[in-house]
Parts: C-alpha cells; structure tokens; sequence
C-alpha cells in the first residue's frame, strides 16, 4: 500500500495480521471473528460514551475497516453521537479513530460554521487505498448574496471524502450557487442535485462515484455518476462525469431509457450498477458495467429476459436486486425467475424513528389537520400492524466474471435456504415532524415511505484465484406468511465448482462464540454484510446478540466483527 495514503488516514502500515486458521461450522468448529468495535469501547476522540449500533461496514484488500456508528443520548451528555470511524485490522495496535461526527465542521465551502447533523446510509472505503467516501447531512452551510442584493443560504448534504488528508466535500446540493458550478448536474447548466440516494463508492484513490437525484421543471430525475478529485477545498473546478440517467441513457439493445439507476459500485476504473425502466415491476434492464470515462459503452453483466445459469427448464431472470458486489473482476447479485410467489408478512418496526412507527401502526399524529393518520397499506390484527408483499419464489445468488464473461449460481431457494430478500420500512411519513431519521439520515419528500427490499452480499477474488461470495440468506417454514424456526445466517461459497456454501455465523450460534464479551446466555440475533464487506482475505459484518425477550442494553452486545479467510 502506498505509504503516503496511509499517513494521510493515520494509519499504521504494520504488515498484515494473520488470523487464526479458520474451520468450518457445519463440520463441528466455529470460525474464529475478532472485534473490530462493540459496546464496550469508548467513543473516540473524548472516550466519554460507548457505541451502542452499528450500520454494515466495509473494508479493503488490507484490513481497514470503516463503519457508521451510535452511541445513546441524554444527561448529563447531551445528544446521541453519530459519526464514521476506521479501524486498521492489519495492526494488532491499531485502534479506533474518528473521521467525522456530529461536532465536525463541514469542509469548505462552508462560510456559516456549520457541523454535521447525520451521515445517512453506511459508508465506503475504496478497495486498495484507505480512503473512505460517505453522506453527510447538515443545516445549510454557504451563504451569499443574489442579484437583487438579497442574501439566501445553501447546501445542506453531500459526499464527503478524505484522498488528500483532511476531509473535503466531493459533491454537494448547491451547484447553483454563483462559483460552485463543479457541483451542478452536468448534463443541464445551472441545475443542482438535491439528494444523492444510497451509498456512495470511492475507487482509484480520489474518484467518487455515486446516485444524483435532481428534479427539471416538475419531472424527477436520476443518474450513476462519478467525479474524480485533486488537491484543494472542493476537489477542483471539473464537474461530475454522467454514466447514465433517466433522461438520455438508453437501455441496452432497446429504444427505452432507464426509468431508474441504483446505487453504484466502484472498483479498478470501472463501475457496476442496476437499471430498469420501471423499478416497482420491471420489464427492461439489469445489471451494467462501465468504465470511468466520459459518454462510456454499457456491457450488460445480467439482463431481464436473459436464460438462468445453473437452473433447468428455460428459465430466464425477471427481476435483480440493486446492491450489486464488485471487486474489478466479479460481479454479485441477486437474481429472481419465473412467475410464482409466496407471500411474506413484514410487522411494523419497535424501534427506531418515532414518527415512522406511528404511521406503520396507522397511530401518526398529524398535528397540521389534527388528525390521526397512518399507512393505508398496514393491516392491524388488535396486537400489532403489518403489511404483506409478495416475493419471487425462485431466487438465487450469483456471480459474473467480467474477464470470461461466464455467470455462475451460487446459491437458490432449493431447502437448504428459503429466501435472499430482507426488509425494512423507511422514507418520510406524511406530516413527520422529524427532519432526520436515526438510521437514513435523510426523510427528503422524494424518498416517500414503503417497505424495501435488499439481498445482502460481498464478492472477492484474486489474482489467480476463484471467487469467493459471503451472502445473507434465511431458513425456516413459512406459515401465514411468517417464518416458523426462523435461521437467519452469513454463508460463504467458492467458485465457480469449489466449495459449496458453508455458515460464517447464524442466529443459532452463542453469542460469546462471536464475541467473548458478549454476556453469558445470550444468542446472534440480527447480522449485516455489505457490498463492500469482503475486500482480498477480509471479510467484515455487524451484529448484534442478546436473550429472547431480555433487556437489550443490560442483556446484550452488538458490534462490528471480521475474519481473514485464507482459503
């Protein structure tokens, strides 16, 4: 790794730490995880609170680890601290350190003071360089006069990155503002982006790539962008670079342009993301790859309408998730065939924001009409609100191998494994008094409120080598819709032809066997992986542990955990 990245992140460059020979738990023995953080280590730089959640982190080829994470609030403390921390795994010294939290000035150009307020989604750490890229929302940070001699204010999110050292702004909401046209949507003069939806990804040590959403006239707009960064307060004067968008961007080998793009993933000089022409139910699109250049050629990794590998019959895809894994070379995703469902039953959420909750339970207060309100798509059985989706019953993950062009079946729904699909409900409830959700960060009007859908999974390769994928899948019997003996688990697979699928971890395994601080008694409840999650050897996840029914301050753990497979 280039010495000078690493003095910039102020990490160490000790050579690389081997874990201990891992096992496989359905033979018998554990894989051995270490703790990247938990709720036990204070926060830094004051060391005066712990952490108490964690959203999925990501690493790189050499064990930097970056994560979004939370402590709890109130006296004699004040508010709840939010911020993105990195931990260099590679060092047995290495310890936790901050990159920016809710006391952190916003970068210039930021001529109000202003700090952050919350780092929506979870954030990304480019592959080969310690280098990390994340949202960030605030109140509004530049302020300046218009023609008339009037005074306005603007930008209140962006992407924030560190390639040069200190954190800078790499795009923001405020291209309109006179001198800062870098940040405008390049495909229409003096057109600003307003949010930037999902994560965004880094790659060649100084390239953003990331979702722009903007609105002309009336009409919602969308693109896969990416802006590459020099030295100085705003990475130069050079505009982001369009890969697609719903405008002009046809979809290939049709006349139709996308009518929505996903969250990217950056690698190597190239990108991968979803596209469809319509996102609810689609009949176009798939999974594209691009490189980083202007007006770039989409090669198709995965398309609707396009035959399933691995699956008899003449079976061909009709649906793909948007969280997309890409490493360079492979490409992860989720798939869906065929016309059959099953029906799921999703409850409304316990925790979390306030207002969202309400409104699933159909109990919102709506202090504007003075009204209670709530979501008319929640059905209330007397106990608890839920609402039923119907998901593909024939789903699998798979991996592409852009260099052969082959795509493989990792895994399907054949018994061992029921589903690939996770939910959760979020975006803004109507009437919300809350300007910023604990987990998004970001209730913008155009993010309206709905159950989503997302399969969990990280792909790594190397030279010379075959893939490898770590994957999030359930177990169980489906009965009215919910799952009876519900085994939720992180598994690994080796291909294409190797290993078959193995448990990392489930929600069977004794807590102390993931942590050894996590209390006696208590068990895996919940587990995270994201896209960007397994990098070379390492391969990091959260979670969280605690006892049916207990106490989950008193009686539980949660952190961030990885292990070095050396397969």
């Amino acid at each position: 790794m280039n010495k000078r990245f690493l003095q910039i992140a102020g990490l160490s460059a000790a050579a690389l730490l081997a874990l201990p020979a891992t096992a496989d738990p359905d033979h018998g023995k554990p894989f051995k995880w270490d703790t990247v953080v938990n709720n036990n280590d204070l926060i830094p730089p004051l060391l005066v609170r712990t952490f108490n959640s964690y959203n999925q982190p990501s690493v790189n080829i050499d064990g930097v680890v970056v994560i979004r994470a939370r402590s709890r609030g109130g006296p004699p403390l004040g508010p709840a601290t939010h911020g993105i921390y990195v931990r260099d795994m590679s060092d047995p010294n290495g310890e936790v350190i901050r990159i920016l939290d809710r006391t952190t000035q916003v970068p210039g150009p930021n001529n109000l003071g202003s700090t952050f307020t919350e780092t929506p989604s979870f954030p990304r750490i480019d592959i080969k360089w310690p280098v990390i890229a994340t949202r960030g929302n605030h109140q509004p940070v530049h302020r300046y006069e218009l023609d008339d001699g009037s005074e306005t204010r603007a930008g209140t999110t962006g992407i924030y990155t560190n390639p040069f050292g200190d954190l800078m702004m790499g795009e923001a909401n405020f291209g309109h503002a006179p001198g800062q046209e870098q940040f405008g949507v390049p495909e229409f003069s003096n057109q600003r982006f307003e949010v930037f939806p999902g994560s965004p990804s880094i790659t060649d040590g100084d390239t953003i790539v990331f979702k722009g959403n903007y609105t002309v006239g009336d009409i919602g707009k969308t693109g896969v962008y990416f802006r590459k960064l020099v030295p100085g307060p705003t990475g130069g004067d050079a505009p982001a670079i369009m890969i697609a968008n719903n405008t002009d961007t046809w979809i290939p080998g049709t006349s139709t342009t996308f009518g929505s793009t996903a969250p990217p993933n950056a690698a190597d000089g190239k990108v991968v993301f979803a596209g469809f022409d319509n996102e609810d139910a689609p009949t176009l699109g798939g999974i594209y790859l691009a490189a980083l250049e202007y007006q770039p050629s989409l090669e198709t990794v995965a398309g609707i309408g396009e035959s399933v590998p691995g699956v008899s019959g003449n079976a061909t895809f009709v649906d793909f998730g948007e969280a997309a894994s890409f490493d360079g070379r492979y490409v992860g995703f989720w798939g869906a065939w065929g016309e059959e469902t099953h029906t799921v039953r999703l409850y409304c959420q316990q925790q979390g924001n306030k207002d969202r909750i309400a409104y699933c339970n159909q109990a919102l207060y709506c202090e504007a009409t003075g009204s209670i309100i709530g979501d008319p798509n929640s059905i209330c059985d007397g106990e608890r609100c839920y609402a039923e989706r119907t998901v593909p019953a024939n789903q699998g993950i798979f991996v592409h191998d852009t260099k052969t062009g082959e795509t493989s079946l990792v895994a399907l729904n054949d018994g061992r494994f029921d589903d690939f699909l996770f939910w959760n409900y979020s975006g803004k409830p109507p009437c919300s008094s809350h300007a910023h959700s604990e987990e998004e960060g970001d209730l913008s009007a155009s993010h309206s409120i709905k159950w989503r859908s997302s399969a969990f999974l990280a792909v790594s390769g190397k030279e010379g080598m075959k893939y490898r994928i770590a994957f999030k899948a359930r177990s169980g019997d489906l009965v009215d819709g919910v799952y009876v003996d519900r085994v939720d688990g992180i598994y690994l697979a080796t291909g294409p032809g190797r290993a078959g699928p193995v448990t990392l971890v489930d929600t069977t395994i004794d807590g102390q066997v993931l942590d050894p601080e996590a209390p006696p008694g208590t068990t895996v409840l919940e587990l995270g992986v994201e896209r960007e999650g397994f990098r070379g050897d390492w391969l990091a996840i959260n979670a969280a542990m605690g006892v049916e029914g207990g106490d989950e301050e008193a009686d539980g753990m949660a952190g961030v955990y990885i292990i070095r497979i050396k397969r």
